[in-house]
């Protein structure tokens, strides 16, 4: 379809140039999606966020109606799953602060060696497994967490999957017997994989003067970076075909009271609709390779 295209959306809101970003790295994966096993998904990226309306609402622009393709690695609609779940941690935290006032955060990275991409799927389920046998130690003094999983391409061409959690730890978690430190969380960690190395683990304190919203960005980003699904076409392809129906994000504990559990891995609405004025629509200009405004 054809547009007049001399003004970008971009222009009008500066805030919503990121829409030009995400959109212009679906192409790029979308290409490479081209004439493979997963050429569907390529039909329908390009369909992906051609069209966005917008009302205004408090002098900002608020995203009314847009269709989406729903596939894994479409950067739109990785976008569109982490904001998701981002508003959703962000509406339930001050319920649970003010229910659980005096617990703690920590904010906990668990690693393991790069694996071949072939054969990432039985490295994640591992990971998962030895996850779960880790919050059922007598050492795991924590009330609730989420953990969302991440896959990086490393420089040596193999898969670095890996956890990000936020956890809430019960108020008595830094005095006494139930402290640990960073070396005894590799060594849990080491014991639950089931590994004779010890893998790397980071975990960090959140002070209690500091909101846990601060981590939430960090703990629910993309499962993948763009740059990375772009780097290797092969990469893209067995990364797809290896997590095929697995999820990204999972919430336990006490905190899955407050965030049910619900997967967003390929599911974001198709559209996202609301009673509100309607201001303008954006369209993708193929020419520009920008969002412009007829």
């Amino acid at each position: 379809m054809s547009h007049n295209d001399s003004t970008t959306l971009a222009e009008i809101s500066e805030r919503n140039r990121i829409w030009d970003k995400h959109k212009a790295n679906n192409n790029r994966i979308a290409d490479l999606y081209k004439g493979s096993k997963f050429d569907k998904y390529q039909q329908r990226m390009q369909h992906c966020g051609n069209s966005l309306e917008f009302s205004l609402e408090s002098d900002k622009l608020k995203l009314t109606d847009a269709r989406f393709c729903r596939v894994r690695y479409c950067p739109v609609c990785q976008w569109r799953r982490s904001l998701k779940w981002k508003a959703r941690a962000y509406a339930a935290l001050p319920k649970i602060l003010q229910n659980h006032p005096k617990s703690r955060w920590l904010f906990l990275t668990l690693t393991i060696k790069n694996c071949e991409i072939n054969e990432l799927r039985e490295t994640l389920t591992s990971m998962h497994q030895s996850f779960k046998r880790l919050t059922k130690l007598k050492a795991w003094y924590v009330e609730g967490w989420i953990k969302s999983t991440e896959i990086t391409l490393g420089q040596d061409g193999l898969a670095h999957p890996h956890f990000h959690c936020l956890l809430m730890v019960k108020p008595s978690y830094f005095s006494g017997e139930h402290y640990l430190s960073q070396a005894k969380w590799a060594e849990l960690w080491q014991q639950c994989l089931r590994i004779n190395y010890l893998p790397v683990v980071d975990v960090r304190a959140i002070k209690a003067s500091v909101c846990p919203t601060t981590i939430i960005p960090e703990v629910l980003k993309y499962q993948t970076k763009s740059e990375d699904l772009t780097a290797d076409q092969d990469w893209l392809l067995e990364l797809t075909a290896q997590t095929h129906g697995s999820r990204a994000i999972s919430v336990g504990g006490i905190l899955s009271d407050y965030l049910k559990k619900s997967d967003f891995q390929g599911s974001p609405s198709e559209a996202d609709t609301e009673e509100a004025s309607f201001f303008l629509r954006a369209y993708w200009s193929s020419k520009k390779n920008l969002y412009c405004v007829p």
